[in-house]
């Protein structure tokens, strides 16, 4: 047989051979390739979706705000928070801080946080109270109606804190037993729709963190 020919033959079944090895590795190769991008696009919304999860909340300027605390609890309506009268049987027991109290009669003029004259002798009762448990300390918290935007709201929450504290330092409390903070609109205890409602809404909660 010539050499040519035998070189022809010889080399066929070799690259028939390169062939096969080709078409039996590139389909898993295409696969793996396939299934990685799949991997590393699924990842990709995974993150996206927790990154939603965090920058959501921030965009609230109610969450955003230094000082913003929690909701009251049962709120939906005022009367499911004892008053302060109470503050004192409380301080006298043992029941686990905290513990909410509403203030009864203190409340605020629309868009203002200036303590009334007829407000300040529910202020003398919490004082002299407080001056008879020393190691009490609280949280003042102040709220306002839905009136307004919502950062103002916040801003004005917290002036109407700070109001009773300074009322309070003003009557002999020591100012680190007392912090301020705002629930600005948030959690309203009535309805918004009236001007009753409204009043409700724009009240100011104490809060025994420790006894």
């Amino acid at each position: 047989m010539p050499e040519s020919d035998r070189g022809h033959r010889d080399g066929a079944p070799r690259h028939v051979h390169i062939e096969k090895k080709k078409a039996h590795w590139l389909p898993w190769l295409l696969l793996a390739l396939g299934l990685l991008a799949l991997l590393l696009a699924l990842s990709r919304c995974d993150q996206e979706e927790e990154e939603a999860v965090v920058v959501a909340p921030t965009a609230s300027p109610t969450q955003a705000a230094e000082g913003v605390i929690a909701t009251t609890p049962n709120a939906g309506t005022s009367a499911a928070v004892a008053g302060t009268a109470a503050l004192g049987g409380f301080l006298a027991g043992t029941e686990a801080t905290p513990r909410t109290f509403q203030f009864e009669k203190l409340n605020f003029d629309t868009a203002a946080s200036t303590v009334r004259p007829e407000d300040t002798a529910e202020i003398d009762q919490i004082a002299a109270t407080l001056t008879q448990y020393p190691n009490a300390r609280i949280r003042i918290a102040g709220y306002a109606d839905a009136r307004g935007a919502e950062p103002a709201n916040v801003a004005l929450g917290k002036a109407r804190a700070d109001s009773i504290k300074a009322a309070l330092v003003g009557k002999g409390i020591d100012a680190g037993r007392v912090e301020t903070a705002s629930g600005g609109e948030a959690d309203p205890v009535d309805t918004n729709a009236t001007a009753s409602g409204r009043f409700e809404n724009r009240r100011t909660e104490l809060v025994v963190t420790a006894r």
